[in-house]
Formats: C-alpha cells, structure tokens, sequence
C-alpha cells in the first residue's frame, strides 16, 4: 500500500492537488476513478480518469517491482493452509493487472481457489461485496470466513459482510480498528498464526 499511496500522491500533486502524504493515505481506497473523484470532484472524464489510472499503475510496479516480497511466514501458511484444506480467496480492491502483477511475481497463484478484483464489482470496499462475492465463489457462507486485512475500510467491508477481521498491521495502527467489533486480533507478520484456531474457515 505504501507504494500506492506514494504513486497517487506524486500523481495528484502534479494536477494540482496540494495534498499531503497522510491525507493521499486516507484517501486510497476503493477503485482508482473513485479515487480521483474524491480528489478532483467533477473535474476529468471517464476516459481521463482511465489514462491517470494506468500512469499510476504503471508507476507503482515501477517503484514496487525491486521490493516485491512475501510478507515473513506467508509462504508457510499459505502452504500449511492447502495441505489442511482450507479454502483460501483474495478479495481486493486492485485491478486484475496489479494481483497478476503480485500473484505471478511471488508465484503464489496457486494456493488461492478464487479471486475477485476491483474489475469485478460495482461497489468498492467499504461496501462488502467483494468479500460476499468471494465466499460465494469458494461456497461458503459469510460467517464462516476470517478477513486477512490492513486497513479500517477494508475492516469495514468485513463487517459489512459479516464476516470476522484480523488485522495486519503492516500500514495501519491497532487504535485505528477500534470501531470494528469484528476484529478479532491483529499481527505484524503471518510467523505467529496457529492454523488450528482457522479450522475450515475461508483466509483471504
């Protein structure tokens, strides 16, 4: 995320946008025309909006590409997680070009039985229907699933969905999830997770 923050932030300063990189923050979520209409409302076409969104994708695989790593532990439990039969999704707010970009990069495309993108939605998170949608892909209902995430809206999309949250807290601080009662803890990395506290449960 921080890599997306930055490339929207050098990208809407140089429009004329006079943001800070703590507001730029704040602002990422959701799908990228959304995001230039909170920050330049009425202001470009769609078609402007679509040519700004690939100059900010393509700059933030730029920037990225030297620092793409798995997150400590995941590979583990990503692993561990196919070999004990939890259904595993991705639910995302990216475009299917930056998940290919991560999934192909990392080669972990293997482990996940379904992935809904930002292409595949009409309403972007906080809204939950991409994590509704993901559990419908695996064939599980919304209450049995347990939300890998690292912001409070994606937090929120979660309870929207109904489904339980745990936190990493890679971007956000702990006292930012603070009024989401479907939060059920929070980690710094994936070394510390006990597979056994998941039984069959979606982990996206």
């Amino acid at each position: 995320m921080p890599y997306h923050i930055s490339a929207w932030h050098r990208i809407m300063n140089e429009l004329g946008a006079n943001i800070s990189l703590e507001r730029m923050k704040e602002e990422c979520y959701g799908k990228n025309h959304e995001v230039i209409e909170r920050i330049f409302p009425g202001r470009f076409t769609d078609a402007e909006k679509t040519k700004m969104s690939i100059r900010k994708e393509r700059q933030y695989q730029k920037d990225f590409r030297p620092h793409l790593k798995l997150i400590d532990g995941l590979e583990k439990f990503l692993a561990d997680s196919g070999r004990a039969g939890i259904k595993l999704g991705i639910g995302s707010a990216a475009i299917m070009i930056n998940i290919d970009f991560v999934l192909d990069g990392l080669s972990i495309r293997k482990y996940f039985e379904a992935i809904v993108s930002a292409d595949d939605v009409t309403k972007s998170k906080p809204n939950p229907e991409t994590w509704l949608k993901c559990a419908d892909k695996i064939n599980l209902p919304p209450h049995n699933c347990l939300v890998f995430e690292d912001s409070p809206k994606g937090a929120e999309s979660a309870l929207n969905a109904g489904m339980r949250s745990l936190i990493i807290t890679t971007l956000h601080k702990k006292d930012e999830f603070g009024n989401y009662k479907n939060v059920i803890g929070f980690i710094d990395d994936y070394n510390c997770i006990v597979l056994d506290h998941f039984n069959q449960s979606v982990i996206m």
